[in-house]
């Protein structure tokens, strides 16, 4: 599968290890590199403003999604290709999946969760088919990888949806097992008695 545009997921924060920053360069960077256009929540920092400065420093195309009312709390980046201001957070996700291609989670907190599980939610139910990755930094997703490991052997979660969810230490490799991934024809609700 071709990517031409790529949404991340990311920390309006830093993180404490420098790790994360250094991941939120070579990202951006290497979208840019890859001609693959960044979409994100349009933030000028945290993670969210490195990703950015460091595609735009890197020649490439960034596009920011923000709503109206964390345009001045988030600090909206000024410098992108193109800032949509939108109405709520709803409208947010919406445009930025519209945008994208695929999608990436760096380390994050709650929002970057949300954003990620929502995205995948819509992937598991059939709303789109993209692919989605966590870019690992130090092992900051490993225990949820495990926990979510634990929803499958619970039998809360299909392996094929579980599969859904790529996982590298290096954004190269990571945006290779994106487009190399396949949709899963598994549904929702194979094998399953309906009330």
């Amino acid at each position: 599968m071709a990517l031409r545009s790529i949404c991340v997921f990311c920390g309006a924060r830093p993180g404490h290890d420098p790790a994360h920053a250094a991941a939120a360069v070579t990202l951006g960077r290497t979208l840019a590199e890859q001609g693959i256009r960044l979409v994100y929540g349009g933030g000028a920092v945290g993670l969210m403003g490195i990703v950015a400065d460091a595609a735009l420093a890197a020649g490439g195309e960034v596009i920011g999604i923000i709503p109206q009312s964390l345009e001045h709390s988030e600090i909206g980046h000024s410098g992108l290709t193109r800032l949509e201001v939108v109405d709520g957070m709803h409208a947010r996700k919406a445009r930025m999946a519209e945008l994208s291609d695929a999608f990436i989670a760096l380390p994050g907190g709650l929002g970057t969760l949300e954003e990620l599980f929502e995205v995948w939610t819509w992937g598991q139910l059939g709303y789109h088919q993209k692919p989605l990755g966590l870019l690992e930094v130090n092992d900051f997703f490993g225990k949820l990888c495990i926990f979510l490991d634990h929803l499958v052997s619970e039998g809360f979660v299909r392996s094929e949806h579980r599969a859904m969810l790529q996982s590298s230490n290096s954004a190269e490799a990571l945006l290779l097992q994106l487009q190399d991934w396949q949709p899963t024809a598994a549904a929702k609700w194979a094998g399953q008695r309906q009330p």
